[in-house]
C-alpha cells in the first residue's frame, strides 16, 4: 500500500509523496504561548510526531517548520496585568512548552520560529497585498479584503459569498463561524507594546504570522500544511486567501487536521473541572509515556475521549509491550529458526505499516502489534519459538517503537543507569550463593525503591524498570 493521507482541502484519501525530490517541506501551528499547554494541545502534536516519524520510516527527508505565537490579544492582555513585558511573559510557556515536548518524546520541527523574530517580514508582506489591492486601511490598521478572493471558503467547504462586504474582525479569533474581513496590521493601543514598521505602527495580525514564516522558510507551495481542526476556519481559510493573493500559487498541497479530544466525554472547561496540563497528569503519578500512547492509539481523524481508566489500560498496554521485549531479550529459547512464525513476523510487519500507510490508522497498526505478540506469546509457552526467531521479532518491536517510543521507560534523575542495576543484581546473586539471604534481600528491597523489578527464573534474573 503506498502512502495517503486524507486531505481536508479536496475531502478525499489521497496518494502522498512531496511535489520534489525526497524531501517533505512540512508546516505545523505551534502553541501560543500565553500559558500551559493542555492535553488537548499535545494530542494534536504527539499527531505531528506520529507524522514526522512515519514519513521519515517511508523514506522521506523532513524540512519541518513550527511557529511558536509569542504575541496575540491574550499575551499582550496578561503581560500588562503582570505587568512584564511580552518578552519575559512568553518565555516562561515557551521553555514548559519546550520541557513537556522533551517528556512526551516529541522530536523537534527542524526549524521553530518566533512570530516576534518575523515583524518586518510580515510587514513587506502586507506591504505587497496592498499594492495587489487586496486591502484596506481603517483607524491605523490594514485589513483583508475576501471579496477580492472568490476562492475564500474552498478549505472549510463553505460558501462565503455572501459575505457583508467591510464586515470586519479585529480579535485573533471569531466569535462565530461567519466570513468577514480580516485583520492584517493592528494599530497601537494606548499602553499595548508595538512595532515601528514600513505599514505604519503595530502589530501583526495572527494569520499573517503563519503565512510570511512558512513561505518564507518552505517556499510558497508547502507539501504538508497541518493543525487541528478547530484551526481549518478562520485561521487556515485565512492564511490561503493572504499567501495564495501574495503568490499566485497554491498555499499547500495537502492540508491535515487532527479531531478534538474530550475529557470524559466533555469538551475541556477550567469551569467544568476536567482541564489538564500534562503537568497535572505527572503529578498524579502517570509517566508521561502513558499519555503519549493514550493519545496516539487514537486515529489523528477520530474524536478521542481521555480519562484516567483510559490512562490505566495505556500503561497496562505499554507494559505488556515491556514484558514481551524482556522475554525475547532474556528467555532461551530452542535453537534453530522456524520458518512459519518467520512469515508471521513479516507479515505483521507488513500489516503495521500498511496500517500507517492509510492515512496513519495508528488503532489498526496497534492491533497489528498485540496480535503478533498474542501469538508468538503462545508459540513461546508452547515450545516452539526458535532462538533464530528472536532477532526478526526485535526488529519488529524496533520498527513498532521508532514510531510510538514507549518501550523505554521515562528515567529519573536520580535512577540508576543499567550497568548500575547489573551490578547490584550480581552482587545479590553472589550474596544467595553465600547463603547470605538477609543481604539478598535487601539488595532486591533496594532495587524496588529505585523502581526496578526483579524476576527470578530458570533462565536467570530478569529486570525492568516500572
Amino acid at each position: 500500500m503506498s502512502l495517503r493521507f486524507f486531505n481536508t482541502l479536496t475531502l478525499s484519501l489521497q496518494p502522498f509523496a512531496p511535489a520534489e525530490g525526497r524531501t517533505v517541506r512540512m508546516y505545523t501551528c505551534g502553541p501560543t504561548v500565553y500559558d500551559f499547554a493542555h492535553i488537548g494541545n499535545f494530542r494534536t502534536f504527539i499527531f505531528f510526531d506520529l507524522l514526522r516519524r512515519w514519513l521519515r520510516a517511508s523514506g522521506y527527508e523532513l524540512s519541518h517548520v513550527m511557529n511558536i505565537t509569542d504575541v496575540d490579544d491574550k499575551i499582550i492582555r496578561n503581560a500588562m496585568a503582570q505587568q512584564k513585558s511580552m518578552a519575559d511573559y512568553t518565555a516562561v510557556y515557551t521553555q514548559a512548552f519546550l520541557d513537556d515536548s522533551k517528556m512526551l518524546r516529541l522530536e523537534s520541527a527542524e526549524k521553530l520560529v518566533r512570530a516576534t523574530e518575523h515583524i518586518p517580514e510580515m510587514a513587506a508582506a502586507i506591504e505587497t497585498l496592498t499594492e495587489k489591492g487586496f486591502t484596506y486601511e481603517t483607524d491605523g490598521s490594514i485589513y483583508f479584503r475576501i471579496a477580492k478572493f472568490p476562492e475564500y471558503g474552498k478549505l472549510s467547504h463553505n460558501d462565503f459569498s455572501g459575505n457583508r462586504s467591510g464586515a470586519r474582525v479585529d480579535s485573533d479569533t471569531y466569535e462565530k463561524d461567519d466570513a468577514r474581513d480580516f485583520v492584517l496590521w493592528k494599530a497601537p493601543k494606548e499602553g499595548e507594546p508595538f512595532w515601528d514598521t514600513k505599514v505604519g505602527p503595530g502589530r501583526p495580525g495572527w494569520h499573517i504570522e503563519c503565512s510570511v514564516m512558512a513561505i518564507e522558510y518552505l517556499g510558497e507551495t508547502l507539501d504538508i500544511h497541518a493543525g487541528g481542526v478547530d484551526l481549518t476556519f478562520p485561521h487556515h481559510e485565512n492564511e490561503i486567501a493572504q499567501s495564495e493573493s501574495l503568490t499566485g500559487k497554491p498555499f499547500a498541497r495537502f492540508w491535515l487536521h487532527a479531531e478534538f479530544l474530550l475529557v470524559d466525554g466533555q469538551k475541556m472547561s477550567k469551569s467544568l473541572g476536567n482541564f489538564y496540563t500534562l503537568r497535572d497528569i505527572l503529578e498524579r503519578g502517570h509517566p508521561a509515556e502513558t499519555v503519549r500512547y493514550l493519545l496516539a492509539a487514537v486515529p489523528y481523524r477520530k474524536g478521542l475521549n481521555f480519562t484516567f481508566e483510559g490512562l490505566k489500560s495505556a500503561a497496562t498496554a505499554i507494559d505488556r509491550l515491556r514484558n514481551y521485549e524482556l522475554r525475547l531479550k532474556t528467555e532461551k529459547f530452542p535453537p534453530g529458526t522456524d520458518a512459519a512464525l518467520l512469515g508471521r513476523t513479516e507479515r505483521a510487519g507488513t500489516e503495521f505499516r500498511d496500517a500507517l500507510d492509510d492515512d496513519l490508522n495508528t488503532a489498526e497498526a496497534l492491533a497489528a502489534v498485540f496480535e503478533y505478540i498474542r501469538e508468538t506469546n503462545t508459540a513461546m509457552d508452547a515450545g516452539g519459538f526458535q532462538a533464530g526467531n528472536t532477532q526478526y521479532a526485535l526488529e519488529f518491536l524496533r520498527q513498532f517503537d521508532a514510531v510510538f517510543d514507549v518501550l523505554r521507560p521515562a528515567e529519573k534523575e536520580d535512577s540508576l543507569s543499567d550497568a548500575q542495576v547489573d551490578e547490584k543484581i550480581a552482587e545479590r546473586t553472589h550474596a544467595k550463593k553465600a547463603r547470605d539471604f538477609k543481604r539478598a534481600d535487601a539488595i532486591r528491597q533496594e532495587l524496588d525503591a529505585q523502581g526496578i523489578i526483579l524476576e527470578d527464573t530458570k533462565d536467570g534474573v530478569r529486570w525492568k524498570r516500572k
